[in-house]
């Protein structure tokens, strides 16, 4: 009888530390994933100046296993360095216009930070309940970043470019709207806007295209690391996963930089616009099974 409980007692152990090895090993593979990801977002960068950044959020989230809203501090982080080493290649060629940079900032970066250490924090956990349904943070957030992918997309496939305008006054009321908006979107999703950046800098600074490109890495990096700053005394923060991924994105730009002159950007810029909205779409699929 005590030799048939010990037989039982060791195989339920035995079974427990099978189920455990898998769960490590699956965790683990998908922390390779990342990793080669977070190079891919360097790449990206290198390759086509911008877009790379969006797919931070994702990637913290369903390979490293990061909770949504921790996961936009950490984005965060990674944009913000991986964009200042950007502006920084792209400074020296002189393609960034730093007074304007600080004059689209200065609007942004206080309405990022604000957001981050004054607005995020009193969000609740559980928003509302619809049918049954718990409307919760972190799923919002999720949702409205794919919503976020998929405008990102739309502009990167779109051949329409913006159409360059000289002689005219800088539109201060306009800019300090879009600032704000632009710096609402980096402080709850994480996220660079790039997209939005660029057409503001050439409509309402009136920089040539490929100033504005350098200098919305610049504005990018400004709001990305300033908003951090509102989140940098948390609790919690794993800094090992965010150093090592930062480092693989920067490794990734030089790398994307080297490819930039052997592949043609257009068709990057589309083909990579295809694969954020595939992402996108992807991340609306997997949150609404959660219904």
């Amino acid at each position: 009888m005590d030799k048939d409980g010990t037989v039982k007692e060791v195989t339920n152990i035995t079974d427990g530390t099978d189920e455990e090895c898998d769960i490590c090993l699956k965790s683990n593979i998908m922390h390779v994933f990342g990793y080669i990801a977070s190079l891919l977002i360097g790449i990206s960068l290198g390759l086509i100046g911008g877009g790379g950044s969006i797919l931070t959020m994702p990637v913290m989230v369903y390979l490293f296993g990061v909770s949504p809203v921790t996961a936009t501090s950490y984005s965060l982080f990674v944009v913000g360095s991986t964009s200042l080493i950007g502006a920084a290649r792209q400074y020296k060629d002189g393609t960034v216009n730093i007074r304007m940079a600080l004059l689209f900032a200065a609007t942004s970066v206080v309405t990022v930070f604000i957001t981050r250490k004054w607005l995020v924090p009193v969000i609740p956990a559980h928003i509302a309940t619809l049918n049954g349904f718990a409307i919760t943070e972190s799923w919002l957030t999720m949702i409205l970043f794919a919503v976020l992918m998929l405008v990102s997309a739309v502009f990167m496939m779109r051949n329409k470019k913006v159409t360059e305008v000289k002689g005219q006054k800088i539109r201060f009321m306009k800019l300090v709207i879009y600032g704000t908006g632009i710096g609402l979107v980096t402080g709850l999703l994480g996220a660079g806007g790039g997209f939005l950046l660029i057409p503001a800098l050439v409509l309402l600074l009136h920089l040539p295209m490929k100033e504005a490109v350098g200098t919305s890495l610049l504005v990018i990096a400004l709001n990305s690391l300033i908003g951090f700053m509102g989140n940098v005394q948390d609790k919690g923060m794993d800094w090992r996963l965010l150093i090592t991924v930062t480092l693989l994105a920067m490794v990734g730009i030089f790398a994307g930089s080297y490819l930039n002159h052997k592949v043609p950007a257009g068709k990057l810029k589309r083909g990579f616009g295809w694969f954020v909205l595939i992402m996108g779409i992807y991340i609306l699929v997997r949150e609404g099974i959660t219904l």
